[in-house]
């Protein structure tokens, strides 16, 4: 078994490797987006890692909020879990930005009274 020390030790150099901040688990979060589901063009590429990375670092953020994490980052286990937490909120940032174009698009030459009727199915 790994004694406590040197496995926060090694959390810690993995957290400073990173970036040391919300910005690590927000660009592990768009790396695997990004693998999973592969842009169809360069336009698409940057929406998808904007919109990654904003859904990780805002969806965190609105995460610590709502549950009062914030005596975490007195602790390096507790700023690792900051990372997973943002990595984890970032997951669904490129399929929701992508899901709502695809509709758009679809929808582009439908009246609102159309596209008003489609959402209310939808829902």
């Amino acid at each position: 078994m790994t004694d406590p020390a040197s496995g926060g030790a090694a959390g810690a150099v993995a957290f400073k490797a990173m970036g040391g901040t919300a910005a690590g688990g927000a660009t592990l979060a768009t790396i695997v987006v990004m693998l999973m589901t592969p842009p169809r063009s360069k336009r698409e590429w940057a929406v998808g890692l904007i919109s990654t990375v904003v859904a990780s670092i805002g969806g965190g953020a609105i995460a610590v909020e709502h549950f009062g994490l914030h005596d975490w980052v007195h602790s390096t286990i507790g700023l690792l879990a900051f990372g997973g937490l943002i990595f984890g909120c970032g997951l669904p940032g490129w399929a929701i930005v992508r899901w709502i174009f695809n509709f758009i698009d679809k929808n582009r030459d439908a009246s609102i009274d159309d596209v008003a009727k489609d959402v209310k199915e939808m829902l």
